[in-house]
């Protein structure tokens, strides 16, 4: 039994690390009032960008190829914060389409990369008896500091007043699309960090479509954890160990394995449904998914 529970925990960590990772940079988009649902391509793109550079040679060194995936992510989600912030299109619809360009750009570069081997992985370590990825553990710091920058320093509160009540923080001097765009880029740069776990550690591999909705997950999870980077630990965790469940179900059951593939999905929606119910939506910046603009109220 203590055997299983390990195997839970650890498998539960893995699925989860990048789960934890995209979701912290959804609610740093979503702090400073921008919702950004392309984290799917986002992550396609940085798995996609990482494993490029790690597969050149034997000594190619992972750690630049971990930021080149943050690069491609920023980089990417940079389209995302012109259209949004500079243009002020509609947050939801370039979301969306950043998304299905992240996700198809990737496919198509990433074609010359299917069945090529990765000479080396980013190593795991062992703490306390436990096998993790420096990406875990990365992704767990990375929890505290954000939950501590947002709550207690200058800069954090910066960002919540641009995405609780933009015209108020321009009145005080504070430049609310740069703000924005800075969000924006350093959510991306995350979830190409999520993507680099995936492409250098947990598959050491490259394969279209190697996300499998973990993105769309992400998204969701920031609403189920109301916006808070600490709760966003527990809620990666209990999405991970729902994957590991459905793997483990799998062999063990006569029910269509499609089944088991839509479980994440499907409590996905009964989560935020009772999310809603509690009105714990109520949570989300006063700002979130309108475009600022000056003068406006």
């Amino acid at each position: 039994m203590d055997s299983i529970v390990i195997e839970a925990l650890v498998r539960a960590l893995a699925v989860g690390t990048p789960l934890l990772l995209a979701c912290l940079g959804a609610i740093l988009n979503e702090r400073a009032g921008v919702v950004n649902l392309g984290v799917e391509g986002l992550m396609a793109v940085g798995a996609l960008a990482a494993f490029a550079v790690a597969s050149k040679s034997p000594d190619a060194n992972l750690w630049v190829a971990v930021g080149a995936a943050m690069l491609a992510g920023a980089a990417l989600s940079g389209l995302h914060a012109f259209a949004t912030v500079t243009l002020r299109a509609n947050q939801f619809v370039s979301g969306l389409a950043l998304a299905l360009i992240g996700t198809g750009a990737a496919g198509l570069l990433g074609k010359k990369f299917e069945g090529l081997p990765l000479f080396n992985k980013v190593p795991d370590w062992t703490l306390g008896g436990f096998t993790v990825s420096p990406f875990t553990v990365a992704a767990l710091i990375l929890a505290g500091l954000l939950a501590f920058w947002l709550t207690a320093t200058r800069g954090g509160l910066t960002l919540r007043s641009v995405g609780e009540n933009p015209a108020a923080a321009d009145m005080l001097g504070v430049n609310v699309g740069l703000t924005r765009v800075l969000a924006v880029l350093g959510g991306g740069a995350l979830a190409g960090l999520a993507g680099a776990f995936l492409s250098l550690s947990y598959r050491s591999s490259w394969a279209d479509n190697m996300t499998n909705g973990l993105g769309w997950i992400a998204v969701a999870l920031v609403i189920f954890v109301g916006w808070r980077p600490l709760r966003a630990i527990a809620g990666a965790l209990f999405f991970g160990f729902l994957y590991y469940l459905q793997f483990r179900l799998q062999g063990n059951s006569n029910v269509p394995t499609e089944v088991f593939s839509a479980m994440p999905f499907i409590l996905v929606l009964v989560v935020l449904a009772l999310a809603g119910v509690r009105g714990q939506a109520g949570d989300a910046p006063a700002a979130l998914g309108r475009a600022y603009v000056r003068g406006e109220r």
